[in-house]
């Protein structure tokens, strides 16, 4: 039988030396992971303030399964003209889709937007990326349901946003949905992300903080995969993104439309990255938007509430 001092004083220093350095090393890498996974998820609550006048909207807000009171802002607009909820990406508020919201009520839409849990006005512990959010989205659907039942209801909901309405298991029933730079699994999202601040580092520690999700947020990776949902989509499903997007690439944008049932559309925006595709390429983006609400949304009559 061979011990390890049998390579002397000398040797078996060395020799363990390696073992407790990498144990150190990979000790060091889940606490960076560790880290990180607390700047990702941790809440971005603050104040929204007042809608715009412009917009002509009033404040709301519901409990949601997810455990937050779930703050927005809703504008009526016209009888059977359509009533659309707009969703926010991660670390954003309603705010960030405010433009959305203007040119859409300035077309006769109603239009609701909300803070997700755990961002702008609705509090929550931790983001989850999609998986209480969609509990948001239900209940937002749920809402407009009950207060607009003669309109049919669209959607635009961007990045985590379009994640969280893809992954609702309880979702009412939509008439059209537009999808803007969804990721397709959280493991694609959190590579692609961090290799672009950390290089070829950056996916290893993407699969650390999958490893602690169930740990931190009491989920798993097999949560957080959109791209395997889309396909259960009972609705018309428009899919945007940026052609140049370094976040979720037009090639898992294209992976994501090939997933998604007819009737479907892909609009891969000439030159924009992970930006706001309205106000990158406005003109195009509200002509493209109303012709498509305006096929499955619109029913008569059509008379100022």
């Amino acid at each position: 039988m061979t011990f390890p001092f049998a390579l002397g004083p000398r040797g078996a220093f060395l020799q363990y030396s390696w073992i407790y350095a990498g144990v150190l090393v990979v000790a060091l890498v889940a606490g960076l992971a560790w880290v990180v996974g607390d700047q990702l998820s941790v809440p971005v609550l603050r104040p929204v303030g007042d809608p715009p006048a412009d917009l002509d909207a009033r404040s709301v807000e519901f409990p949601s399964t997810s455990g937050s009171v779930v703050h927005g802002w809703l504008s009526r607009g016209l009888a059977g003209q359509g009533a659309i909820l707009l969703i926010h990406g991660v670390r954003g508020d309603r705010r960030d889709m405010l433009s959305r919201a203007q040119f859409l009520h300035q077309a006769g839409y109603t239009v609701l937007l909300i803070d997700l849990q755990s961002h702008g006005e609705s509090n929550g512990k931790h983001i989850t990326f999609g998986y209480l959010e969609s509990r948001d989205v239900s209940g937002a659907l749920e809402l407009l349901g009950k207060e607009f039942s003669a309109d049919r209801i669209g959607v635009i909901a961007e990045s985590m946003g379009a994640a969280a309405f893809v992954l609702a298991k309880e979702r009412p029933a939509v008439s059209a949905v537009v999808l803007e730079s969804m990721y397709p699994t959280i493991d694609q999202a959190l590579s692609n992300r961090l290799r672009l601040h950390l290089g070829s580092f950056g996916p290893v520690l993407a699969t650390l903080f999958e490893m602690l999700l169930q740990p931190r947020l009491g989920i798993t990776a097999d949560d957080l995969r959109p791209i395997d949902r889309v396909g259960d989509v009972d609705a018309p499903v428009f899919i945007i993104a940026g052609s140049s997007d370094e976040h979720t690439t037009p090639q898992e944008s294209a992976a994501i439309f090939a997933a998604a049932s007819q009737p479907k559309e892909l609009w891969l925006v000439p030159g924009a990255a992970h930006v706001n595709l309205h106000d990158f390429a406005k003109e195009e983006y509200e002509r493209k938007i109303l012709e498509y609400f305006a096929r499955y949304l619109h029913s008569p009559p059509r008379r100022r509430r």
